[in-house]
């Protein structure tokens, strides 16, 4: 499959779980794919494709972005066409008759025309060797973004039996995911859930004060480049777009209420980068499949968890690092809980409720985000610092926060652990409000005890303690506080307790370094104005031609003929034709005037000797020096120290190296074999799901490294 990757695609290696998925699509199984966005579902059912005979049938609600995924497939040299509304009746009657005579290996669909009188009919008549369904959370009322048309796609199963189902999502809890298999009629199908850790992207939240100003500095980091602003009303959009045209900035609103052409012109403009900042509603959710979006902001805080993943997905879905910034104010859960309320549905009311809480723990952490984020969707970060969201990257002021502490144990527990977070805040502020006053515990010893610390600073520590486990908080429309176990034995044994100091304003991280290669961005603006021209001449987005990516290890490599041009991530056999030489034209011209030499393309292995990496590159760059040195036996300590970092993320990545379907011989790394033997057995007693189990369960003898490096080891 890897030369059908290169051929059309123009890369070398699949990324992590994709190639097990295409095996197991190929040997005619039915799958559901759970990747982040960016991480390379399409190409999951769109490779296969190129295998089979007959058509592949890809179902999809995103109707402005099929013409955008068709285009991107043609320009690789592969046959695809789109089914919607935005057709007439002779460009649908030709595509069906193209169809039928095999000349199509891709046909989108949007999921209403399942319902439509004749439609199953024809597809009754097409040799269709693989139905893809894509945002399946879609099928499921427990998932963010329910579309009822999906409901149709129940019978798929049915109408075409024998025939393998794939279907992906990026953003799905355990329960929709259940939900989503019982729809489809596909609960025995091979499930592939890949990390929803997206490391290119640095996440941060911002106090909401003084937002525009704010919004204005930050925008100015992004001057040129694609940027996605949400906001909570269609009047919010207009007014931010307005201002930020005053500004010099160009942007443009995009809601549900604009006319269909509006809405759709604005896209368009945005995505041939006519204009660099969209202005949108949640309308604008699933609406855009730009790669190089390098900054999502949330001006008014998303009202579920779910959306905010999706939403910030957006951003750097070719790989390079963007930035994703929240304004959070508590005032905005107002606007929130007023739409809430409209909701008839007791049910979907509460529902709705419990997610907005969800959000607003996340918005008041103080311990790592990526990691709350990721144990929502079921997923556990095992390092305590992901090194990508705020509160990571800004160094921790610690406190003693022992006293503290069991003033807010005790309040929980001297009110039985009947009452949320608010309320015990209430009473240990001081607060004669009414049900304060009604259950009579302004009497109580702890009532207005806590002197030094205001609401805001007593939310955070209580939610560090949540996240210790020190403290439950239940599930439901109204949640309370209780004190666990581990939280009572504190509070007996009075050990010292240190935890982040509260922070009175959250401020965002810097910008994210722009690339992994020191390229020139001489060359690399010059690439784009070419690339912008030649998207022009042929009517599609300037992505279509080359990602930045692409762009980027051009003006880094500078190859100098087709053969090194080849070699470029995204250069496929058909844009190497199209594309080459007009390139290549510009680079040597440009290498010329300013006298500059190529420089090794990645493929080239460097010498034997090891030399310390001045520049940090992404994770990928990693993955390709550690692959190199395990092939000439070098120590994980020594390639850590060589690349700067931790022997742990050295494990990590021959870890994601070996999921990847390297191959590699790692037995010079075994531990001696007593160790090893004793960390497998106590794996295949705990299982080797987590490392805690077995980490305890071997009474804390070997660190986590070592035990890491042996399930590395057992499944390599």
């Amino acid at each position: 499959m890897k030369d059908l990757l290169k051929k059309y695609f123009g890369y070398d290696e699949f990324r992590l779980l994709q190639e097990e998925v295409i095996n197991n699509v190929l040997e005619g199984k039915d799958s559901f794919v759970l990747m982040p966005t960016g991480g390379g579902k399409s190409l999951c059912y769109q490779l296969p494709a190129l295998k089979f005979d007959g058509v592949t049938l890809v179902v999809s609600p995103l109707i402005a972005l099929m013409k955008d995924q068709v285009d991107s497939l043609k320009s690789c040299g592969i046959e695809a066409e789109f089914i919607n509304s935005t057709l007439l009746g002779t460009q649908i009657d030709d595509i069906y008759s193209r169809a039928l005579q095999n000349k199509i290996k891709i046909l989108y669909i949007a999921p209403e025309r399942f319902a439509l009188p004749g439609f199953q009919n024809f597809l009754a008549k097409l040799k269709i060797d693989l139905i893809a369904i894509d945002e399946a959370h879609c099928i499921s009322e427990w998932g963010h973004d329910f579309r009822p048309d999906y409901r149709n796609l129940s019978s798929l199963k049915k109408l075409f039996p024998g025939i393998p189902l794939i279907a992906l999502t990026a953003t799905a809890t355990k329960k929709v995911r259940n939900d989503i298999l019982n729809q489809l009629k596909i609960e025995r199908s091979r499930t592939f859930i890949s990390s929803f850790n997206r490391e290119n992207l640095n996440i941060s939240v911002i106090e909401k004060k003084q937002a525009f100003p704010k919004l204005i500095n930050l925008l100015q980091k992004y001057k040129n480049e694609s940027v996605i602003i949400y906001c909570f009303s269609r009047k919010e959009t207009e007014e931010i777009a307005e201002n930020l045209n005053l500004n010099g900035f160009k942007a443009r609103a995009y809601h549900a209420g604009l006319p269909k052409d509006k809405r759709r012109l604005a896209q368009d403009l945005f995505i041939k980068d006519e204009i660099n900042i969209i202005v949108a509603t949640i309308a604008f959710g699933m609406g855009i499949d730009k790669p190089d979006v390098r900054l999502v902001v949330h001006y008014t805080y998303p009202k579920t968890l779910e959306g905010y993943y999706q939403e910030i997905g957006r951003a750097g879905r070719d790989g390079l690092p963007s930035e994703c910034v929240m304004f959070y104010t508590y005032a905005d859960t107002r606007k929130h809980e007023f739409f809430i309320n409209q909701t008839e549905d007791l049910v979907l009311q509460k529902r709705a409720e419990e997610k907005l809480s969800e959000v607003l723990n996340y918005a008041d952490l103080t311990t790592c985000r990526k990691k709350y984020l990721l144990k929502y969707f079921g997923e556990n970060l095992e390092a305590d610092n992901c090194q990508s969201c705020d509160i990571c990257l800004t160094e921790k002021e610690m406190f003693d926060a022992t006293e503290i502490t069991q003033k807010i144990i005790s309040a929980i527990l001297k009110t039985y652990n009947r009452f949320g977070r608010n309320y015990i805040i209430d009473i240990l502020l001081g607060k004669k409000i009414q049900k304060v006053l009604r259950n009579n515990h302004d009497q109580l010893s702890v009532f207005g005890i806590v002197k030094n610390f205001d609401e805001d600073e007593l939310k955070q520590v209580i939610n560090q303690l949540i996240n210790l486990d020190f403290l439950m908080k239940s599930e439901g429309q109204y949640p309370t506080l209780s004190v666990t176990k581990k939280g009572i034995k504190f509070l007996k044994i009075e050990e010292k307790l240190e935890l982040s100091k509260p922070r009175v304003s959250i401020i965002t991280a810097e910008k994210p370094k722009k690339d992994d290669l020191n390229y020139n961005s001489e060359l690399f603006e010059e690439l784009r104005k070419l690339r912008k021209k030649l998207a022009e001449e042929k009517n599609v987005p300037p992505f279509v031609i080359f990602g930045d990516t692409s762009l980027q290890e051009m003006s880094y490599y500078f190859p100098k003929d087709e053969k090194e041009f080849s070699e470029i991530i995204g250069v496929g056999a058909k844009k190497l034709e199209q594309f080459s030489d007009i390139f290549l034209n510009v680079i040597n011209k440009f290498k010329k005037k300013n006298s500059i030499s190529g420089k090794d393309l990645p493929k080239k292995a460097p010498e034997t000797k090891i030399t310390p990496i001045k520049v940090k590159t992404s994770k990928p760059k990693y993955h390709s020096q550690t692959k190199i040195l395990l092939s000439k036996k070098v120590s994980i300590d020594r390639i850590a120290k060589n690349q700067d970092l931790k022997p742990s993320t050295i494990i990590n990545h021959i870890e994601k190296l070996i999921d990847s379907g390297a191959t590699l011989d790692l037995e010079y790394l075994k531990l001696p074999s007593n160790k090893y033997e004793e960390i497998k057995k106590a794996f295949k007693l705990c299982g080797d799901e987590y490392l805690k189990p077995v980490f305890e369960h071997l009474n804390k003898k070997y660190s986590y490294d070592e035990i890491k490096l042996v399930r590395v080891l057992m499944r390599s």
